[in-house]
């Protein structure tokens, strides 16, 4: 097992890079804001299961599989750069007013599904965790696959915390925001736009690596 001062360390790394807001956070604050504090919570806990997949490919060695096979990554990014596109032109084709109706409201087990795979399939985020957890494992303390797990299940935990912070605090101002025009029209092109510039890098990133092979 990791040393306490390296778990440490690794805490106060990981709350860094977790309060920046990134993808899981705009999924989830647009979740909020549509279905309320509920809808937003269901959000973090698929984001975090997606975030559990990912632990469990760099434990098995999955992902190191893939990142080594140019045919494996690129079908890895490429699906996750539809996906996010998708989700783009969704969010700007949708007009505000549809977003408010009940009947349009997505349910829990959709929510959740979206964003398991929003995380699943985001290359970026198999790509942080080889390169983010080996940083804080010792070899010499021994297995190295349960050293990932632990660190890999913290990071997760502290991501679950911020993303259900969001939720509860967007989702109590949801009633008050969707009542305001401006921030229905902002959060619709943002978020549509913040999706499809995703997808587009999902799309190109690492695409000099499978271009190597």
């Amino acid at each position: 097992m990791p040393d306490p001062g390296s778990i440490a360390l690794f805490t106060a790394a990981a709350v860094v890079l977790i309060v920046i807001p990134g993808p899981a956070v705009l999924c989830v604050v647009a979740q909020s804001v549509q279905g309320g504090r509920r809808a937003g919570l269901v959000s973090a806990l698929g984001i975090a299961t997606g975030g559990l997949v990912h632990i469990a490919a760099v434990t098995l060695g999955v992902s190191s599989i893939v990142l080594s096979s140019a045919e494996a990554f690129t079908a890895v990014r490429l699906a996750g750069a539809v996906y996010l596109v998708v989700l783009g032109l969704r969010t700007l084709l949708t007009r505000p007013a549809e977003r408010r109706r009940p009947s349009t409201r997505r349910r829990p087990w959709q929510i959740y599904r979206q964003g398991v795979v929003v995380n699943v399939l985001n290359p970026k985020t198999a790509l942080f965790f080889l390169a983010f957890l080996p940083q804080f494992v010792d070899p010499k303390a021994g297995h190295v696959p349960l050293q990932l797990a632990l660190l890999g299940t913290i990071f997760v935990v502290l991501a679950l915390l911020s993303d259900s912070s969001w939720a509860l605090v967007t989702g109590t101002a949801a009633d008050w925001l969707r009542c305001r025009t401006w921030f229905l029209a902002v959060q619709r092109y943002v978020s549509g736009c913040v999706f499809l510039a995703l997808g587009a890098l999902a799309a190109v990133s690492g695409s000099h690596r499978a271009n190597a092979h």
